[in-house]
């Protein structure tokens, strides 16, 4: 229902802040990741999801559509309701989480405290592929290409190769397979040769 609230915060924890948008304070729960974004502040846009059940009617904030997306994920999983999921963003970073279904890792969701393994598993198994298509997931391949690119870029020049032609060639591979690790990307690349 709601998509955002805007306005001046008139009251922080680590576990709520309650925004004042025209005389009206919003009380709204939030991970620890939202509160180290809104700490030092005094205005904010919080973006919002709505929880209603016959015995509540919640609303749960975030500081970026991207935290609010993998929150959304989250509590589609069987298991996982709207204050387990706050919890596994306070304990982790909505990269970190992603980063772990997208590999695989149930040792780290399994470090929040109340996910098993059972339910770690579970996440990693739902979330998967819907995971791998948002946006912050891009980002997260973006940035392991490119550390990926300059580590195999950096191997290939010190054998003696134009970094110019080095790069073009990598891009190319990349393009290709993005998720492709440094000794794929140096193979590929010294075949192309």
């Amino acid at each position: 229902m709601y998509e955002y609230i805007e306005g001046k915060i008139a009251e922080l924890t680590p576990a709520s802040v309650v925004i004042d948008n025209q005389g009206i304070g919003f009380f709204i729960s939030i991970s620890l990741n939202t509160y180290s974004a809104l700490s030092g502040k005094d205005q904010a846009v919080v973006f919002i999801h709505q929880v209603i059940r016959e015995d509540t009617n919640m609303l749960f904030g975030f500081y970026n559509k991207g935290e609010r997306e993998i929150f959304r994920q989250l509590i589609s999983v069987s298991g996982i309701g709207a204050n387990t999921a706050r919890m596994m963003l306070s304990s982790l970073s909505p990269s970190e989480i992603t980063e772990a279904i997208l590999t695989g890792n149930v040792k780290v969701l399994n470090s929040v405290k109340g996910i098993g393994a059972k339910t770690a598993q579970r996440v990693i198994v739902d979330l998967k592929d819907k995971v791998g298509k948002s946006e912050i997931s891009d980002d997260f391949l973006r940035s392991q290409s490119n550390t990926n690119h300059e580590e195999a870029l950096s191997a290939l020049v010190m054998l003696g190769f134009a970094k110019n032609t080095v790069d073009k060639v990598l891009d190319k591979i990349l393009s290709a397979n993005p998720k492709a690790e440094v000794e794929e990307l140096v193979k590929q690349a010294l075949k192309s040769f």
